[in-house]
């Protein structure tokens, strides 16, 4: 694999290789717009993969088969995702050349803006606009975007591995902002001094973006995330994983203003007690994390002054009150739940298992989207 890519078929599959699930999407190009005609999650094998990263490659690719024999996904080319702490994203400003001559010259300007060497990364980019400085400098945007060698290897590996073509390899933060909001700019706030984030939160990991006139410009990865706040009531309670997820999901964050516990039937209010105060506290740690990403945006642009609106979304967005506690600990004007299925249409054949995996199938849907481009 040579390069990464930004981004043509009446039909594309989108696959997303997370901790715990793999996903595959198969969306088609119709008249009325994109349909997702197939969907699939399978577990991928504890261990397997590491902070978004593939560490083995083989059960990989085994759980990828799995995928391919239980969905009625139909092809072989996919558009796979990348998400971990060795894809780095950049927005730099340099000096107006044309494309060609930027291809040359990316290579050596690369290393100042990236915290590995260039040697080990893969490297693409994409121009975002030019414009003119105070003292007439002809200067250009671009989103510069390297991932380190041995991950991609890794990623491709268990791709062919299980018998698939691999057709791109994009960023999960960039597939994740295009199922949510497409690529025009008129489907962002019209006041240019807001931005919005869209923050996906996964069972093992958390991206956050910060999308500006249409351009993912910003992107943030963290480890809190949906098996944090699992992990959490498991040594609370002193349980399995399993059982934790499940109590998690009954029970969630207490509303803002107090929540009973007797709105729980069947767990004893002591019960409800401890997994409300064990979530909480993980949620202190995650809404300042979000912050922390967000207030340093916001001292790197001078065009942007506040973030007001706020998508949430993947499967761990689904956390009973997270959007409200989110909205008060950030100050924001609006936290919604970013659906996927509000912009792309689901086929009869399809429905159930997308239905079944609403909010994180959102990545696979945006991978396979960018593959119709």
């Amino acid at each position: 694999m040579g390069s990464l890519s930004f981004g043509s078929s009446q039909s594309s599959i989108g696959l997303d290789i997370g901790t715990r699930y793999a996903r595959a999407a198969q969306v088609k190009q119709t008249g009325s717009g994109p349909v997702v005609t197939g969907y699939g999650r399978v577990d991928v094998p504890l261990g397997a993969v590491a902070d978004g990263e593939i560490v083995d490659a083989a059960a990989v690719a085994s759980a990828l088969k799995d995928l391919w024999r239980h969905s009625n996904v139909r092809g072989k080319d996919v558009s796979v995702g990348v998400s971990n702490q060795r894809v780095i994203v950049r927005l730099i400003d340099l000096p107006f050349m044309e494309r060609g001559e930027l291809q040359s010259a990316i290579q050596y300007q690369a290393q100042d803006y990236i915290p590995m060497a260039v040697e080990e990364s893969i490297l693409d980019f994409q121009i975002i606009g030019d414009y003119m400085t105070p003292s007439d400098e002809h200067m250009m945007e671009v989103l510069l975007v390297a991932a380190h060698r041995e991950m991609i290897g890794n990623t491709v590996a268990a791709v062919e591995g299980a018998g698939l073509r691999l057709t791109s390899i994009d960023v999960s933060s960039f597939a994740i902002v295009r199922a949510l909001m497409g690529d025009l700019p008129e489907v962002l706030p019209g006041a240019e001094s807001e931005a919005t984030a869209v923050i996906h939160v996964s069972s093992g990991l958390t991206n956050i973006a910060v999308v500006e006139r249409g351009v993912p410009r910003f992107n943030r990865i963290s480890s809190l995330a949906g098996s944090t706040f699992t992990q959490s009531v498991a040594n609370v309670l002193n349980i399995t994983f399993d059982e934790a997820e499940d109590l998690k999901v009954r029970i969630g964050l207490p509303d803002i203003d107090g929540t009973a516990a007797d709105e729980f039937p069947g767990i004893e209010p002591d019960r409800v007690q401890l997994v409300h105060q064990s979530i909480e506290r993980e949620a202190s740690k995650f809404i300042a994390e979000v912050r922390r990403s967000l207030d340093y945006y916001l001292t790197q642009t001078s065009q942007v002054r506040s973030i007001r609106r706020i998508l949430l979304t993947g499967s761990g967005s689904q956390l009973r009150n997270l959007a409200s506690y989110l909205e008060k600990g950030l100050q924001a004007q609006q936290v919604t739940l970013g659906d996927p299925l509000a912009r792309t249409q689901a086929s009869s054949g399809a429905l159930a298992a997308v239905e079944a995996d609403r909010f994180g199938c959102v990545t696979a849907v945006g991978l396979a989207l960018g593959g119709l481009q």
